[in-house]
């Protein structure tokens, strides 16, 4: 497919999905709403994708939203019922787009250089792993704007950095640089240049194409699962969701390919069909 804003490939499993408008510094116009959840639906939908990398290309991962995205100022109202639920659904929409992120059935990496910014951070804390350059920053906008940030930060970044500091970032706006944001675990990785982390991302990227495709996506979904519930509940559903992925022939092949040394060769997941009607 055709992106007005990214630039898409894929090897070996590994898709590499790129912001590609650094003149404008890679802020999310309403294409980029528009375009992010196709991207990510129509690779899983093949099924050939193993793991994806997000990285971006000039100075700046994303400046975040363009207000663009809500056209005219009327689609900010909220004077009356109609103002508002116009509102609502347009904020809505947008969540959807950075929940086809995070509901892909494999693994994303964000490889953030420069400023990640607003809606930036709401798109990278739906990935699964974070990396970054040492000039990396992040840096919740919305409040330095008079609003509340509403397309994923607060709601996905307290899970992801200790309560406390996710307060202290979500009410000054300050900016979490590169060496703090490894040490809170929010990256997993730091790097010297904008080169080399899109470069380490992936490699980890490849590593985890290596493995049993239906094994890390139901690693996925369980993880996912065990973060927003209980113990015991998340107990009960590793019990309902292994039986239905545990693969003896997986095993066996993982297991021989320790053995040999070799690459083991792992069935891709199944395509997505299309929806009904």
């Amino acid at each position: 497919m055709d992106y007005q804003c990214f630039d898409v490939s894929e090897e070996a499993g590994v898709a590499h999905v790129r912001l590609s408008h650094p003149e404008r510094l890679n802020s999310m116009v309403p294409a980029f709403w528009a375009e992010i959840p196709r991207v990510f639906e129509a690779l899983d939908a093949a099924g050939g994708t193993r793991v994806a990398v997000i990285s971006s290309t000039g100075r700046h991962f994303s400046a975040g939203m363009d207000l663009a995205v809500f056209g005219s100022g009327d689609a900010l109202g909220t004077a009356g019922v109609l103002d508002r639920e116009r509102f609502r659904q347009q904020l809505k929409k947008l969540q959807r787009s950075f929940g086809a992120i995070a509901a892909a059935r494999f693994p994303v990496i964000a490889a953030v250089q420069g400023g990640c910014i607003g809606g930036a951070v709401d798109l990278v804390t739906a990935c699964c792993l974070r990396y970054c350059a040492a000039d990396a920053f992040f840096c919740i906008q919305e409040i330095n704007i008079g609003m509340m940030a509403d397309v994923g930060t607060l709601n996905r970044m307290p899970r992801q950095i200790p309560e406390a500091v996710m307060r202290e970032l979500a009410y000054t706006g300050d900016r979490l640089g590169a060496v703090r944001a490894e040490r809170l675990g929010f990256v997993n990785g730091v790097f010297d240049t904008h080169e080399a982390t899109v470069a380490g991302a992936l490699a980890v990227a490849q590593r985890i194409a290596g493995k049993a495709p239906m094994a890390i996506a139901a690693t996925k979904e369980m993880i996912g699962y065990a973060r927003d519930h209980g113990v015991e509940a998340s107990f009960a559903y590793l019990n309902a969701l292994q039986p239905g992925v545990f693969d003896s022939a997986d095993i066996a092949r993982a297991v021989a390919a320790q053995k040999t040394g070799q690459a083991a060769e792992f069935a891709d997941l199944p395509p997505i069909a299309p929806r009904l009607g």
